[in-house]
């Protein structure tokens, strides 16, 4: 019997894959870049290639692939994704090796290994809410990752916080993205002050004014968009993950005060960090490969340590 399988994060800048044996350790991990700009053929060829390299770094065969990918998804076919460009790839299009493969959407991937293995076990009710490239959240209710009647549900970064503002790819007015993803955060600062390719991460610890609005408003946006989440939803924590929740209290301190203003009458929920970090929707794309493979007892007493593993760079 194959003791690991393959598990790949499929996002709009990177793909991380890694081979996760049954004890839920992550034997392997390693980065490649999405070629989102050579078209969505190109994309779907890349990620078949990654999946048989890492197969074959491990032991014997895998058990089965999980794929955590972006846009609308069932099991067994990637429907729509606007930033990589495919319409109806169905899961087996991905590999070309005979083993059963399993798809689900990025965020809701994520939010369930967190539920699963990380700051979310022992929770029944939380918002996942990655903020990388871009924003989406996965509203976990009852134990369950929540898609909506057609799989859309989660997509908080096109809430529109500020109706009269900035334009955002999707074509409406004010999104959340469009002010507070780390891409957006690194743009923002680049127009105003007329330089190229500043990170997020600079704009956050620079004293610069401009770095200063653009931080500002970005915490602005995100404490408006909580609130209404919050009172919607009425999540026990708000658990925030992706690259940008690495600047920890320059984000989590600003973000909570205001959301406590807005939330007169009410208690805010705590804001706790991802325990996974950026492996999150990698090890929910494991789960994925173990339910594949028919072994969906697998996970809830999974000790994680990411750290563990060898990256190949």
């Amino acid at each position: 019997m194959s003791s690991f399988v393959v598990a790949l994060d499929v996002g709009g800048t990177s793909m991380k894959g890694g081979l996760v044996n049954e004890s839920g350790a992550v034997l392997l991990s390693e980065r490649r870049p999405t070629p989102r700009a050579e078209g969505p053929e190109a994309v779907v060829t890349a990620i078949s290639g990654f999946i048989s390299h890492l197969a074959a770094s491990g032991e014997g065969a895998p058990a089965g692939v999980g794929l955590a990918v972006p846009g609308l998804v069932t099991e067994s076919t990637a429907v729509y994704a606007t930033n990589l460009g495919w319409h109806d790839v169905p899961a087996s299009d991905f590999t070309t090796l005979d083993i059963p493969v399993m798809l689900g959407h990025d965020v809701r991937t994520g939010g369930m290994a967190e539920s699963i293995l990380g700051a979310g076990r022992g929770l029944t009710d939380f918002l996942f809410l990655p903020i990388g490239t871009g924003i989406a959240g996965a509203s976990i209710i009852n134990g369950e990752a929540y898609g909506g009647s057609s799989g859309w549900a989660g997509e908080i970064g096109h809430t529109p916080v500020f109706p009269d503002g900035e334009q955002c790819a999707c074509g409406q007015f004010g999104c959340l993205e469009t002010y507070a993803s780390a891409a957006s955060v690194g743009r923002r600062y680049s127009q105003r002050a007329g330089v190229e390719g500043v990170r997020a991460e600079q704009v956050v610890a620079s004293d610069d004014p401009i770095a200063i609005e653009v931080w500002d408003e970005a915490v602005e946006a995100l404490s408006l968009a909580l609130a209404t989440y919050t009172l919607l939803l009425d999540p026990s924590v708000i658990v925030l993950g992706g690259g940008l929740a690495e600047a920890g209290p320059a984000l989590f301190d600003p973000v909570h005060t205001r959301l406590v203003k807005r939330l007169v009458w009410r208690d805010a929920p705590p804001l706790i960090p991802a325990a996974l970090g950026v492996d999150a929707s990698m090890l929910g794309a494991a789960l994925l490969g173990w339910r594949a493979a028919d072994r969906p007892e697998l996970g809830p007493g999974w000790t994680v340590d990411v750290r563990s593993a060898p990256v190949v760079s």
